[in-house]
């Protein structure tokens, strides 16, 4: 794991702190997604599916790290 960190993880969540740098950028990417998905949304472009599968992922994220 990284030294220094912008998250960290939720009480109780235990992780070898390699997983923890690879499932943070995974958590990242989902970050991106979500501005990419809000921005479509506004444009009308986003299909419901999309934004269900983004929102699911947000979600699992959350679970996981404090944001």
């Amino acid at each position: 794991m990284s030294e220094k960190t912008n998250w960290k993880l939720q009480p109780g969540v235990n992780l070898s702190p390699e997983v923890v740098d690879e499932v943070a950028k995974i958590a990242c990417a989902l970050k991106s997604l979500s501005a990419y998905t809000t921005f479509a949304v506004e444009r009308e472009d986003c299909p419901e599916e999309l934004r269900q599968t983004v929102d699911d992922g947000l979600e699992a994220m959350a679970r996981i790290f404090q944001w």
